[in-house]
């Protein structure tokens, strides 16, 4: 065995030891699934990444009272349980997704506010379009779904939202996510979609709260 081999060898165990470990600030590239809707093209998952895109942690925030005050990016899964974030996806509130590290995998981003209208002119208005948009899985959605066809392809899942006190609601019932877009100091724009209605309906909220994100390519 020549140096060379050996010294390349070496590195390569020394670099898969570092990613096992938690070390590696590059992780591999992932292949998300998409749906183009119109002009746009959305990602078919709520966003599940506990790391920035320059490769640092976002810390995850199980105590309510941490939640509550907090005014740096966090993370949790609803009712802190994995299972549910194999489903629904993280929950983020808003200082995560504007952390000028980027929430947002390389070539998607967070929708703005723009962005959001754009979908729901596209699906015929917001009062229809959140049926459009919802998954039709009944083991997910409360009954009645009403509206729901999923005809954008968009598989909108009821993963509910943890409030600014850090209470976990509305799984089952609605899904909430946010927009890249600030309205006043303290609140930002989000979108949110329910069980019982079939449109998509906007409003601005609490930065605290976590809310689930779904990206949008580039």
């Amino acid at each position: 065995m020549n140096s060379r081999f050996l010294a390349l060898l070496i590195a390569m165990i020394t670099l898969l030891l570092n990613y096992a470990m938690g070390e590696s600030k590059n992780p591999p590239s992932v292949q998300y699934e998409f749906a183009q809707i119109g002009n746009q093209v959305w990602m078919l998952k709520n966003l599940d990444v506990d790391h920035y895109r320059n490769g640092d942690t976002i810390p995850e925030v199980r105590e309510d009272t941490a939640w509550a005050n907090t005014t740096k990016g966090a993370w949790c899964y609803y009712n802190n349980d994995p299972t549910n974030g194999t489903i629904y996806g993280k929950l983020y509130n808003w200082y995560a997704v504007t952390d000028p590290r980027g929430l947002s995998p390389e070539g998607w981003h967070v929708p703005s506010e723009s962005e959001w209208n754009l979908l729901a002119t596209y699906l015929g208005g917001k009062d229809i379009a959140g049926g459009e948009l919802k998954d039709i899985d009944q083991a997910l959605w409360v009954t009645p779904n009403i509206g729901a066809t999923n005809e954008s392809g968009f598989s909108a899942l009821p993963g509910g939202f943890r409030d600014g006190q850090g209470a976990f609601t509305t799984l089952g019932t609605g899904g909430d996510w946010w927009s890249s877009t600030v309205d006043y100091t303290a609140d930002a724009w989000g979108r949110y979609i329910y069980y019982n209605y079939t449109g998509i309906y906007r409003r601005y909220f609490n930065k605290a709260l976590g809310f689930s994100v779904r990206c949008i390519q580039d």
